[in-house]
Parts: structure tokens; C-alpha cells; sequence
């Protein structure tokens, strides 16, 4: 059982090349709220004590000016870097302009979490449920196990009209629990059926009930004793790579395998909604109008 109140981790270093832009810090109510904002407002009200924004340099003035105002007195904010060249110096292409993608965003943060914590992408709307449920978990977890959570949702309620998307392909045993997680980079709706690229480049059909993991993890302390090691395999394997990016699944398969780790499966049936393309972002804004007009969210997150 933590004493403490979990920390709530934002991964948004990402550049959004679907997208088009920085999705993170795009508007999308009258009221000037980027998605952050709800997520950020979910985990307050689920019993978040500290907020820790994983960015790139060449935008912290623009998050500070944006974070430093509206939570003030609200929560603990710190800052973390992901950068192109926080890796050992052989690997530092001048080439790449991509982050070394989320599973390097975890390696971040170990001088700045020192309790659980849970961490989710910046661009997903997640909802209250989800943050509930995390929340419940994390403060009757003992900091000092390896008794790990996430967040898992049906596919069907995670996939965009306007293009693929990427998603970790959860395998969950009869108690709940997680024993593997496939990043799939390419899941797209085909003539109506769901189908996901293999290895070898086919579009096969998948169930749309399959649980998915949209990056929300519930962890530990401990789990900053795996995927340094890891990276450093990554690195040398990709070196010419200037694409390639580290996954978090890839950490938590590492973890499975380790045998010393557990990872229980909380369910969400809530509809995740987000933004990978430009034209996602009608949807999200009708879908956050609605849930401010029913009285879930006020009409002014920050007052």
C-alpha cells in the first residue's frame, strides 16, 4: 500500500508527423483546452499529487508558459527531456529529427519519480473511468513490488476513420493478467474489417474485441531496473536507422520475461478517442462539447 499519491507521467515529446503539427499543444474548445488539459483534470480529481511532462527543449518555454500558470497551487509540476542526443554519443546521428520514441521517454525519468506513477501519451483522451481505476490501483500497490497495472481497451473503440493507426496487441490470461504485448504499427479499417500488418508486411484480420494498450501503464519504482540494457541493443541493431523508435511494449515484454514482474490488466469499456490525423480532430471536438454540455467536465477546466 503507497502512502503517497501517485505521479501522473505525460509523454509528449512526440512530433505529431501525421498529424501534421504539435498536436500536444492544439486547441480544441472555445475555451483554448488542448487534450492534455482533460487528462490533467481526470487524474486531479482521481487523486494525482504530481504531473512530470516528458518534452524536447524546443518547446519547454512554450509548455511552461502554458502549465506553470494554469496549476499552480493545484499539483507538483517538473519537467523531463527527451532529446535526440541522450544517447551515448557513438549513436548520435546529426540525420535524426525523430525521439528515440517512448520506451527511451521511460529511461528519463528515473531521477524524478520516486513513487508509482502512471504514464500516458499527451494526444489521448482516456476518460475519468480509466484514471479511477489506475488511481486505485497504484495507491494499494507497494512501491517496492513488481506488481505493475494498465489500462486495456477494446480495439474497436480505439481506432480512427482516417487512417491506421498503431496499438500494442495485449495477450491477457484467465486472471487478468498480461503475458504479452506486440506493437502493431499499422491497424486500419478495410472495407469495413479491421486488419493489422504483420512482419511480413500482409494486412491480416483482427478480432475487434481484441484488448489493446494505448500507452496508459501503471508502474513501480522498480520498473527503472529494466530496458536500459535494452536501448543499448536497440541502438547498435539500428544504427542506420534514422525511423526506428524504442517501444515501451517493448520494456514491459522484457519485464514478462523476467518472471519477477506482473502486469494486471484493469478494463476500460470507456470510448478512447484522440488525434493521429488532422481530420480526427472535428470528432474530439464534438465529443469533448458534448461531455462539457452533460456536466462531466465544467465549461472552464482551470476556473
Amino acid at each position: 500500500m503507497s502512502n503517497t499519491k501517485p505521479t501522473l507521467v505525460i509523454l509528449a515529446a512526440g512530433l505529431g508527423s501525421r498529424y501534421g503539427g504539435n498536436k500536444q499543444m492544439d486547441s480544441f474548445t472555445p475555451e483554448g483546452d488542448i487534450i492534455i488539459d482533460f487528462s490533467i483534470y481526470d487524474a486531479l480529481q482521481a487523486g494525482f499529487g504530481k504531473v512530470v511532462f516528458i518534452i524536447r527543449k524546443s518547446f519547454e518555454k512554450e509548455f511552461k508558459l502554458i502549465f506553470n500558470k494554469k496549476l499552480a497551487g493545484k499539483l507538483h509540476i517538473e519537467y523531463v527531456f527527451q532529446e535526440l542526443e541522450n544517447v551515448p554519443k557513438k549513436y548520435v546521428n546529426p540525420e535524426r529529427v525523430k525521439p528515440w520514441g517512448t520506451g527511451h521517454a521511460l529511461l528519463m525519468l528515473k531521477e524524478v519519480v520516486e513513487e508509482n506513477f502512471a504514464i500516458i501519451n499527451a494526444d489521448d483522451f482516456y476518460s475519468r473511468q480509466a484514471f479511477n481505476v489506475i488511481a486505485a490501483q497504484l495507491r494499494n500497490t507497494d512501491k517496492n513490488s513488481y506488481d505493475f497495472s494498465m489500462v486495456g481497451y477494446s480495439l474497436k473503440n480505439t481506432v480512427s476513420d482516417n487512417g491506421y493507426v498503431s496499438r500494442g496487441e495485449c495477450t491477457v490470461n484467465k486472471k487478468g493478467f498480461l503475458t504479452d504485448v506486440t506493437e502493431r504499427v499499422r491497424i486500419e479499417k478495410i472495407n469495413g474489417t479491421l486488419k493489422s500488418k504483420d512482419e511480413y508486411e500482409n494486412m491480416n484480420p483482427i478480432d475487434e474485441n481484441t484488448t489493446v494498450s494505448m500507452n496508459f501503464w501503471g508502474f513501480t519504482p522498480k520498473c527503472f531496473e529494466f530496458g536500459a540494457e535494452l536501448f543499448l541493443d536497440f541502438l547498435e541493431n539500428n544504427r542506420e536507422n534514422l525511423n526506428a523508435e524504442f517501444y515501451l511494449p517493448t520494456i514491459v515484454n522484457k519485464m514478462l520475461a523476467s518472471k519477477k514482474v506482473s502486469v494486471k490488466v484493469l478494463a476500460s469499456d470507456s470510448k478512447w478517442f484522440g488525434i493521429t490525423y488532422c481530420k480526427d480532430k472535428k470528432t474530439v471536438q464534438e465529443e469533448i462539447n458534448e461531455l462539457k454540455k452533460t456536466g462531466v467536465y465544467p465549461t472552464k477546466l482551470w476556473g
